[in-house]
């Protein structure tokens, strides 16, 4: 009996910690940049994962204009706000429920593009993983879940 009674506590731990996992398992939502410059909204897009700028620090230049994509590598792109654009897109389910894989990232200050991956660290830390080639040649940014989106 007493072996009965371990084996279903044991059983109901386990089960809690896998619904607690489970809850932080999502991405969706909003997210403050590791220099705290941006926040950027998580959203599903089709069966995949994409991201775009809704909030920066400075979203204005010198002259009151917005920040522009002047370091886009196509020239007709450079007069776009950075405020809105879609930075993170095309990541995929990893499988194991808390990371997203097969993305892409990209970096307005640069202009370049790099492949991505998304890991959940908790319910309110995720690191993105933007990278050339391999995920060993790249660079790990640590972002922060919001509250709620920050005023203008």
């Amino acid at each position: 009996m007493r072996t009965k009674l371990n084996l279903l506590t044991a059983t109901a731990v386990v089960l809690s910690f896998l619904a607690v996992r489970e809850a932080y398992a999502d991405p969706r939502g909003l997210w403050n940049t590791e220099d705290d410059s941006a926040q950027v909204q998580l959203e599903s897009c089709g069966d995949e994962l994409c991201g775009r700028i809704v909030w920066l620090e400075n979203p204005t230049d010198d002259q009151g204009n917005p920040v522009a994509d002047a370091e886009n590598p196509e020239p007709e792109l450079r007069d776009r706000p950075i405020e809105g654009l879609k930075i993170v897109w095309g990541l995929q389910g990893a499988g194991d429920g808390e990371s997203w894989k097969d993305g892409k990232v990209y970096d307005p200050e640069s202009g370049k593009t790099y492949n991505a991956r998304i890991t959940l660290e908790d319910q309110d830390t995720l690191s993105l993983r933007g990278y050339v080639g391999a995920p060993l040649f790249g660079r790990t940014s640590t972002w922060t879940r919001a509250d709620s989106e920050r005023a203008e």
